[in-house]
C-alpha cells in the first residue's frame, strides 16, 4: 500500500511538472511573439518623431510647400498729433481724454495720399471723442469699440485709401 501510495504521489509530481513545463513554454512562446511586436511598434514610433521633428530633411534646403502663404508684406506707420479731448459729462467734474494714435497703412503711397485728408480725419475724431463719456471707455471692451469706430470714420474719410489698423501709443482718460 505504501508503494501504491508513492507511485501515486511521484505520478502527481510528474503532473505537476509537466503543467509546470507546459506554462513555462507558453511564456517563452508569448514572449517570442510579442517582443517583435513590441520592438516594431517602439522602431515606428522613433522614425515618426524623428521625421516630424526634421531629422531627415536636407540640412541645406528649406522645403517650401504649395500651401504656405507668402510672407507678409511690411507695413507703414503713420503717426497723428497728439489730440486732447473735453469729454461729454453731466457732472461737475470735467475728464479728458489724451491720445497718441498711429496708423498702419499697407505701402508708403498710402501714408502720402492721406496727408492732404489729415484735416478731415482729425475734425471727425474730435466730434465723435466730445460726445463719448468716460464711462464709454472703460476697460478693454471700450478702447477695442473706440478702435473700431475710429478705423470705420478714417476709411470713410479717406476712401479710395484705406487704413488697415490702428494703434494706439498712448490714451489716457482723466
Amino acid at each position: 500500500m505504501a508503494e501504491e501510495d508513492q507511485e501515486e504521489g511521484q505520478e502527481a509530481t510528474e503532473g505537476e511538472d509537466a503543467a509546470k513545463e507546459a506554462e513555462a513554454g507558453g511564456k517563452k512562446k508569448k514572449l517570442l511573439i510579442l517582443a517583435p511586436i513590441v520592438l516594431l511598434l517602439l522602431g515606428a514610433g522613433g522614425w515618426f518623431g524623428a521625421s516630424y521633428l526634421g531629422f531627415f530633411e536636407e540640412s541645406g534646403k528649406m522645403q517650401v510647400s504649395e500651401n504656405t502663404p507668402p510672407p507678409p508684406k511690411p507695413a507703414f506707420y503713420h503717426e497723428l498729433p497728439e489730440m486732447v479731448v473735453n469729454l461729454s459729462s453731466r457732472e461737475t467734474q470735467s475728464h479728458y481724454l489724451k491720445m497718441k494714435i498711429a496708423l498702419e497703412v499697407s505701402d508708403q503711397s498710402v501714408a502720402e495720399a492721406m496727408q492732404p485728408n489729415l484735416p478731415r480725419v482729425l475734425d471727425l475724431f474730435q466730434v465723435y471723442l466730445r460726445e463719448l463719456r468716460a464711462e464709454d471707455l472703460e476697460g478693454s471692451q471700450g478702447i477695442y469699440r473706440l478702435k473700431e469706430e475710429l478705423l470705420k470714420r478714417i476709411n470713410l474719410a479717406v476712401h479710395p485709401s484705406r487704413v488697415n489698423r490702428i494703434l494706439f501709443k498712448e490714451i489716457i482718460v482723466q
